[in-house]
């Protein structure tokens, strides 16, 4: 990890949480479902959820948005990724079934708590991957 940089990680399937100490042993990381996690007892300059917003149900996505909201300093980040068309399908990775609440679902919702989309995009090499870039409202 860069220098001043400190990282924890949460997932709940314990062949990534091994795979991560394994390569990261002394980062801490919590197996545990992020809808149930306590995210450290701490709050975050930024947050990473790549691959996973889609996955979870909505109302689950919705209390995500809230909880990641409290977890972030003021000025603090947020990345994401989640199809910009609200819809329903399969994920290529996992076979499991995507919902996504749509670009303007989200925006209503992280707006809802604070929270500002700065930019989205798409991966550049014609990747599937839609990006949410947020930070939260300085106080």
């Amino acid at each position: 990890m860069a220098a001043g940089l400190s990282v924890y990680g949460v997932d709940a399937a314990p062949s990534f949480v091994q795979a991560f100490r394994r390569n990261f042993p002394n980062t801490p990381i919590a197996c545990e479902a992020v809808q149930d996690s306590k995210f450290f007892d701490r709050t975050f300059d930024g947050v990473l959820a790549w691959g996973l917003m889609f996955l979870l149900s909505p109302e689950d996505q919705r209390r995500l948005i809230r909880r990641i909201a409290d977890i972030l300093v003021p000025g603090g980040r947020l990345l994401f990724t989640s199809p910009a068309d609200i819809g329903f399908g399969n994920d290529g990775m996992t076979g499991r079934e995507t919902r996504s609440l749509g670009a303007e679902e989200y925006r209503r919702r992280l707006s809802a708590v604070g929270l500002t989309v700065a930019s989205q995009y798409e991966d550049e090499d014609g990747g599937r991957n839609h990006y949410f870039d947020v930070f939260k409202e300085s106080k």
